[in-house]
């Protein structure tokens, strides 16, 4: 048998490994993000109980990698070859959707993208199979693929938007009429009785699902399914009571279970989704080792068909893995803002997803059913119920929401899977836990009018994001089993590569929103004053490079130039933006500090940062447009006139620079004048345009662009000096900026 198959063997491992990181990249959304969102302890506490989760829920596993095996193809009707073609499909077919979702900081799903990859993957073999065999027709490819799994994943899709989002809507709501954020006195009453019934959830949950193979068959699992209401309660009444004793010696109960809750679905998780990332490598080794036991590459796979466990090495190996990636991985941060950015308390902040019409649609309608039902109800009791949702951080954590609604998302979550696993229900827990968060920031108002339309956008598009993992998952890996099965080692040898340099590209490459995110934990005393410094002095320097460029690929009509331009401008204006509309958390911040002329200054340095920038994209993408139309070029004395003004803004824009990067103002005065006589020079140019109007001789089209740009100019340079003053002032409060006096 080929050594080849032994590489083969080893790039399986690699993206093993590879695949547990991307994996686990993904998932710790789903146990890290009520922890995270609520704050409850310090982000190493809450990594450490995930980890604990993860030791046991990969010792307790049983291991068993049927899907991998045999779950989606008959491998008695596959040769070893093909086998391994097939299984490599898969890997690198999972390994670039996973990464490409976790890029874009979009939680999905690692069952469906391994169920489809497996579909995908195996038609693409059996595909080729079939018609290199003339005895057989495309009729026959339902000989070799199990369709059923396929379409118990599509309709867990369905179950789990619909009925999470309705129980976490549901009971999100009860608990908030119940407790309000103002819960502290109730809550000493009360709360051992409502965390005893979210802790017996929880521990419901850990043993039917993250710990269902070690129990299985066992007398305890037995007598509580043959007693099940009655175990509940006696479960509910005894960790009431620990839990009430626990209150009273002044221990945060609802810290427990969120931690309790943390650690159960992270059990769960390695317990029943390492399948997802290690099954295909292992199938694909256990292969190996039969094939060359018996020295055969063309011998069919039958013996796949038999489930055995994994080895346990393996698994521990898998476990230590995603515990460093769990506290290495910067995506798996970025994945958690997702969830957060869109159920975290409050409307301010940066919105990550624009508006659409189906949102704004969905809106109007609710505050026109809102208003309507509203009128059915007296106006006391509608004041009533209001003032149980009049927020209140009585935490004092600043986080996302509180630790009841965190205690909410675990109980539903737990509850919800728990259930479907007993009943043999297939449920995402990917999709349980998202739709969970969605439906309980609903609940609790944190989709005010501000945000709602940003939010419904943000969902939809997370949700049209499970479908494409499917449908995108199938496709890559069809083409990639279609590549290796008619390309062979050329193939293997071009996919691996690629495969490798996108994985590498993008775990060096940091990404903006990750570096914005590090900014933004800084955000205090002198990390404003550094992080705005630079920011400022970076726009500047790059508004003179595009502007330079614009006006000299404008005077060669240069197409491909503008519409780069066009991307740079565009992609300073929206960081700028972004900036603009992050202002709170700045501001208060600041104001903690009792500076409120430093905020004062920072809002003027950033609103004056967003106009220049702004003037500069009305500048370059009129230019663009004018280019990319066809229309007549610049005239000579068109040409002449604004290569005279961009000499001025160079020579204007390198002083402000120049003060900016050294902090020195003592030649603000000279800018001054350097602007005066620009302003001159651009008045001079606006009248001699007029005069040179003439319909006959000179493009209607270019003298329009022509005034836009010497209008925008005055706009952006106005705007510039502004932003260097406000800037003096704001370096002035904090003590760094030398100036004249």
């Amino acid at each position: 048998m080929s050594e080849l198959y032994t590489v083969i063997v080893v790039i399986l491992g690699i993206l093993a490994v590879s695949g547990l990181f991307v994996g686990v990249t993904n998932d710790a959304v789903n146990f890290l993000n009520s922890a995270i969102g609520s704050r409850v302890a310090p982000m190493r506490v809450i990594l450490g109980v995930a980890s604990a989760g993860i030791i046991v829920g990969v010792v307790t596993s049983s291991g068993m990698m049927e899907v991998a095996r045999n779950g989606m193809f008959d491998p008695g009707l596959f040769t070893f070859h093909e086998v391994m073609l097939l299984y490599l499909g898969v890997m690198f077919a999972n390994i670039i959707l996973l990464d490409l979702y976790n890029s874009l900081g979009l939680p999905t799903s690692t069952t469906v993208s391994l169920i489809f990859c497996l579909l995908g993957s195996a038609i693409a073999v059996s595909a080729g199979k079939i018609a290199g065999d003339p005895a057989q027709g495309f009729a026959d490819i339902g000989r070799y693929i199990n369709s059923t799994r396929a379409m118990g994943i599509v309709s867990a899709i369905l179950l789990s938007v619909v009925i999470a989002f309705t129980c976490g809507t549901v009971i999100m709501y009860l608990s908030r009429l119940i407790f309000t954020f103002r819960y502290t006195a109730l809550f000493r009453r009360f709360g051992s009785l409502w965390c005893g019934a979210s802790l017996t959830a929880i521990l419901y949950f850990a043993l039917y699902k993250g710990l269902e193979s070690l129990l299985a068959g066992s007398a305890f699992i037995g007598f509580v399914d043959a007693h099940l209401l009655p175990s509940l309660v006696c479960c509910w009444l005894a960790c009431s009571v620990v839990l009430f004793v626990l209150q009273r010696l002044k221990v945060r109960i609802l810290r427990i279970t969120i931690l309790a809750g943390t650690f159960a679905l992270a059990l769960a998780f390695a317990g029943n989704d390492l399948v997802n990332f290690i099954g295909v490598p292992v199938a694909g080794f256990d292969s190996y080792r039969i094939a060359r036991a018996a020295g055969d590459a063309s011998l069919p796979m039958e013996a796949l068909n038999e489930n055995v466990p994994a080895n346990f090495g393996i698994l521990i190996t898998a476990g230590i893995i995603m515990i460093l990636t769990l506290w290495t991985s910067k995506k798996a941060m970025h994945v958690t803002e997702t969830e957060l950015s869109l159920s975290a308390q409050g409307d301010e902040g940066t919105e990550r997803y624009g508006s659409s019409l189906f949102a704004r649609t969905v809106v109007r309608a609710v505050v026109g059913a809102n208003s309507a039902v509203a009128r059915l109800f007296p106006r006391a009791t509608r004041e009533r119920v209001a003032r149980r949702f009049e927020v209140a951080d009585i935490e004092h954590s600043g986080a996302p929401y509180d630790m009841i609604r965190a205690t909410v998302n675990l109980t539903t979550s737990s509850l919800l899977i728990s259930l479907a696993t007993s009943l043999q229900l297939p449920l995402s827990t990917t999709y349980v836990c998202f739709m969970v968060a969605m439906g309980s920031s609903l609940a609790d108002r944190a989709w005010g009018r501000e945000s709602a339309v940003y939010r419904i956008s943000g969902v939809m598009t997370v949700i049209a994001g499970w479908f494409v993992t499917a449908l995108g998952g199938f496709l890559i890996a069809f083409v990639v089993g279609l590549l290796l099965y008619y390309g062979g080692w050329i193939a293997l040898f071009a996919v691996t590569l690629l495969c490798g340099y996108m994985l590498v590209r993008s775990n060096m490459k940091k990404s903006r929103p990750a570096a914005a995110a590090a900014a933004r934990t800084e955000n205090s005393g002198d990390g404003i004053l550094a992080d705005l410094t630079e920011e400022v002095c970076r726009t500047m320097e790059q508004t003179t490079r595009i502007y330079d460029r614009t006006l000299i690929a404008v005077f060669k009509e240069n197409r491909r130039a503008l519409r780069d331009l066009v991307r740079e401008a565009s992609d300073l204006f929206q960081r700028s933006r972004e900036r603009k509309y992050a202002l709170l958390p700045t501001l208060r911040e600041l104001r903690s500090g009792d500076d409120v002329d430093t905020a004062h200054y920072y809002v003027q340095v950033v609103d004056y940062l967003n106009e220049m920038t702004k003037a500069l994209l009305h500048i370059t993408r009129p230019a663009f447009e004018h280019i990319d139309n066809n229309h007549e070029g610049l005239s000579k004395e068109q040409t002449e006139d604004l290569m005279r003004i961009n000499d001025r803004v160079e020579t204007l824009y390198r002083r402000i620079n120049h003060m900016l990067r050294t902090g020195d103002y003592t030649d603000i005065d000279a800018v001054l004048a350097l602007r005066d006589r620009l302003f001159e020079s651009l008045a001079e140019a606006i009248k001699a345009e007029l005069v040179r109007i003439d319909p006959a001789h000179t493009g209607t089209k270019a003298s329009l662009l022509y005034l836009t740009i010497l209008n925008e100019t005055k706009t952006m340079v106005l705007q510039s000096r502004n932003l260097l003053k406000s800037q003096q002032y704001f370096l002035l409060h904090r003590g760094g900026a030398r100036t004249t006096d």
